[in-house]
C-alpha cells in the first residue's frame, strides 16, 4: 500500500500493485475507450462538482459568511446568486467556530426556518488521525450528502506540521481530493492567503503550489481596500470555466450578493528577459 504521512486517508492500490509495486500500471487507449468512468456531478453549476476545491481568502475578509451561504443554498436547493444547485445533505467543519456564533449568523442571514439537511461540526480529528473514519461514519449515516465544507485547512493538518513543503502540501490536498473522488461528494476546503500581494491572486495562496496542483480548482477572494463592502473572487478549474465574481456584502444580513461576472482570462505573462532583448532590437529588421 502506499506510504502517505495520512495513514487513514490512503488510496487503494490496485491487484497489480499489491504484487509487484515496480510494476507500472498502465491502460491502452482502446482500455480507456471502453471503460465506463464514473462522471462528475453538478453542485453549484458552473462552479463546483464533486471532487475537491480551495476556497482562500485573507483572514476576516468574509469567507465563513460565505461558505455558511453555500451551504444552506446547496442543502435548500436554493439558488447561490443566479446559478442552479443540485440539492443534497451539507456538512460544514466549522472547526474555527462555536455553535453559538454558527446560531447568530445563521439566523441573521436566513431566519429560523428549519433545515434538516445542513449539519454543523465544530471539533473534529486531523488528517493523520481519524478523519476519514468520522467523516465515513457521518457519510453512511447521510447517503444524500453532496457538500462537505471544511473551514479551515489549517485546523484538520497533522499536529507538528509547521513546515509546509510540496510534498507535505501535495499530500495533504491529494488526501482530501483521494477521499472526494472515493464518495464521489465535492469538498470545498477553507484556506489563508499569505502576507504580501502579487500581480496573480493564487500566487498569494498560504503554502506552496503543491495545495493548487492536487485539487480540481480553486476561488480566491480579495479587497482591493480591506474596509471595502466589495470584493473580488476569481476561480480556476480544471473542469469549469475560469471566471471572476465581482460581489457586494449586505451587512444587515451577512449576505454577499453577486454584482457581475466576467470571464477570468490571464494575459500571457511577459518575460522581463525577453522584453529587454526586443528592446534593443531596431524598429525593423531585414529579411
Amino acid at each position: 500500500m502506499n506510504q502517505s504521512p495520512y495513514p487513514n486517508i490512503n488510496i487503494v492500490p490496485s491487484s497489480r500493485q499489491k504484487i509487484n509495486k515496480n510494476i507500472l500500471e498502465t491502460m491502452s487507449l482502446e482500455e480507456i475507450y471502453d471503460t465506463v468512468f464514473r462522471p462528475k456531478t453538478q453542485i453549484i453549476e458552473g462552479m463546483l462538482q464533486t471532487r475537491a476545491y480551495l476556497f482562500v481568502g485573507a483572514p476576516k475578509i468574509g469567507k465563513s459568511f460565505l461558505m455558511a451561504q453555500i451551504g444552506y443554498c446547496v442543502s435548500k436547493g436554493l439558488p447561490f446568486w443566479n446559478f442552479k444547485t443540485y440539492p443534497g445533505t451539507v456538512l460544514y467543519l466549522a472547526l474555527e467556530d462555536d455553535y453559538s456564533r454558527i446560531q447568530q449568523r445563521l439566523c441573521t442571514m436566513f431566519g429560523e426556518e428549519d433545515n434538516d439537511n445542513l449539519y454543523f461540526a465544530t471539533r473534529s480529528q486531523n488528517l493523520s488521525e481519524g478523519l476519514r473514519q468520522q467523516l465515513e461514519n457521518f457519510i453512511s449515516e447521510h447517503p444524500g450528502i453532496k457538500l462537505i465544507i471544511i473551514d479551515t485547512l489549517h485546523k484538520i493538518r497533522e499536529k507538528g506540521s509547521d513546515k509546509y513543503s510540496y510534498a507535505n502540501d501535495n499530500d495533504a490536498a491529494s488526501a482530501v481530493k483521494v477521499f472526494a473522488e472515493q464518495h464521489n461528494i465535492c469538498i470545498l476546503v477553507v484556506h489563508h492567503t499569505r502576507k504580501g500581494k502579487s500581480d496573480d491572486p493564487f500566487e498569494d495562496i498560504s503554502g506552496t503550489n503543491g495545495l493548487l496542483g492536487a485539487v480540481d480548482g480553486a476561488f480566491v477572494m480579495y479587497k482591493k481596500q480591506r474596509n471595502e463592502s466589495t470584493a473580488i473572487i476569481d476561480l480556476e478549474g480544471r473542469d469549469v470555466k475560469n471566471r471572476r465574481f465581482n460581489v457586494s456584502f449586505d451587512n444587515e444580513r451577512c449576505l454577499w450578493g453577486l454584482d457581475s461576472v466576467e470571464q477570468n482570462l490571464k494575459p500571457p505573462t511577459e518575460n522581463p528577459l525577453l522584453k529587454g532583448v526586443f528592446s534593443l532590437l531596431p524598429d525593423e529588421q531585414p529579411l
